[in-house]
């Protein structure tokens, strides 16, 4: 009777024993490999040893992020290259972490999921770091190269003609959004590498067909040849004979507009030698005024008025004023506004 207790105490022994080898044997296996179920970044690594682990990882991971990013707009490429970018990866750190997250629990439960295959479905995120800087310093030298600003169109002024500089339609990057996308990026294996630059038009204020509604009216005076131009809607519509500033009191030259517009206007005579003992006076509207019929001021004192000395007109011959015959001022009068150009050449 005691032979067969004993018998059966040492295969209870034995088997103890041989359950405890089999738990050591797996365990130990599972300690030194990384558990089934474990990815890095998307990298499956699970069964493998570490050292095993650190070159898929090499070549699944790193290499592919190696690869630079591009960016294109049109024909033209911008490139970033992983050194550049300081794109680092450390791989020692993320294989430290799969078997650190293959060997939680006990040995026990190790040894059973090692026997029964068992996965650990841990999800692990890549160990790599780059550059924000040197991106945004990418998308700096494509807003550098593809950005351009609207431009309005306007009135390029001659002496006998007006030209136009066309409007053109502006281009922007949209750099916020591009540098998030390179951003997401640049350190996450298996996305892409290459990007196409999105822009968005920023349209001018004033297109070429509205420059012609902007400008009812422009008069343009020509010195040298004592004529008067009137465009309406930058079309030459009506041209007159005038007199000019005489030498020392000339017309100023530069772009005005119409400041003001009067009437059978009196005369405010300047605080100028010139007008001797009539300096600082104001002339009311009859013969001794010399500014008849109509006034269209521009420049502070100078304007554009009816005068009574008909022979005049086609001559240097005024204080600075422009005179043109009664009848055309009045005429004129009726189709300017103010705040209308009035350029003198």
């Amino acid at each position: 009777m005691r032979h067969r207790t004993f018998i059966a105490v040492a295969s209870v022994v034995a088997a103890l024993a041989a359950v405890v080898v089999a738990v050591l044997v797996l365990d130990a296996r599972a300690k030194d490999h990384v558990a089934r179920g474990v990815k890095v970044a998307g990298v499956d690594v699970g069964g493998l040893t570490p050292s095993q682990a650190r070159a898929k990882l090499q070549a699944d991971l790193v290499t592919p992020l190696q690869a630079p990013i591009k960016v294109n707009h049109g024909s033209k490429t911008w490139t970033l290259s992983a050194r550049r970018a300081h794109l680092t990866a450390d791989v020692d750190a993320m294989v430290d972490e799969a078997m650190a997250r293959s060997r939680e629990g006990n040995p026990f439960g190790r040894a059973i999921r090692q026997a029964t295959g068992g996965a650990v479905n841990a999800r692990l995120p890549a160990e790599v770091s780059f550059s924000r800087t040197a991106v945004h310093r990418l998308v700096t030298r494509v807003e550098n190269s593809v950005n351009r600003r609207p431009v309005d169109a306007k009135i390029d002024y001659h002496a006998d003609s007006l030209g136009q500089v066309r409007s053109k339609v502006g281009l922007a990057v949209r750099a916020q959004a591009l540098e998030d996308q390179i951003d997401r990026a640049v350190a996450r294996p298996g996305g892409t590498r290459r990007f196409v630059a999105a822009t968005r038009k920023i349209h001018p204020k004033v297109t070429t067909k509205e420059l012609a509604k902007k400008y009812p009216a422009i008069i343009v005076v020509d010195r040298s040849n004592f004529r008067l131009r009137l465009f309406k809607h930058l079309k030459l519509a009506k041209t007159y004979g005038i007199a000019v500033g005489q030498q020392g009191l000339e017309t100023p030259a530069g772009l005005y507009d119409v400041q003001d517009k009067q009437v059978d206007p009196a005369w405010h005579v300047p605080n100028s030698a010139w007008a001797g003992s009539l300096a600082g006076r104001v002339i009311p509207p009859g013969p001794a005024d010399p500014l008849k019929a109509r006034w269209m001021g521009f420049n502070g004192g100078a304007g554009i008025h009816g005068t009574a000395e008909d022979a005049s007109i086609g001559s240097a011959a005024s204080h600075g004023c422009i005179r043109m015959h009664v009848p055309d001022v009045i005429e004129l009068y009726d189709q300017v506004s103010v705040g209308d150009p009035v350029y003198i050449a």
